[in-house]
């Protein structure tokens, strides 16, 4: 196997973790940029808005259990 076969690898199961695990993800996001606008006292809410969403778009949807449906 090649080095770029195992990246590959190595990015199906960050996405798969990522799809099963999307829930806790965007609940953590929620509470960083809270944390982060309540720390700067709402001066940069408009910004902080705008990364939640941003980073909320990354993560993929969650998956039914047994995998993606065809």
């Amino acid at each position: 196997m090649s080095f770029a076969d195992n990246l590959k690898g190595l990015v199906s199961k960050g996405k798969d973790a990522a799809a099963k695990n999307s829930d806790k993800i965007n609940q953590a996001v929620d509470k960083a940029g809270d944390f982060v606008d309540h720390k700067t006292k709402g001066k940069y809410r408009s910004q902080i808005v705008k990364g939640k969403e941003a980073a909320k778009k990354v993560v993929p949807p969650q998956q039914p259990p047994g995998g993606p449906r065809p």
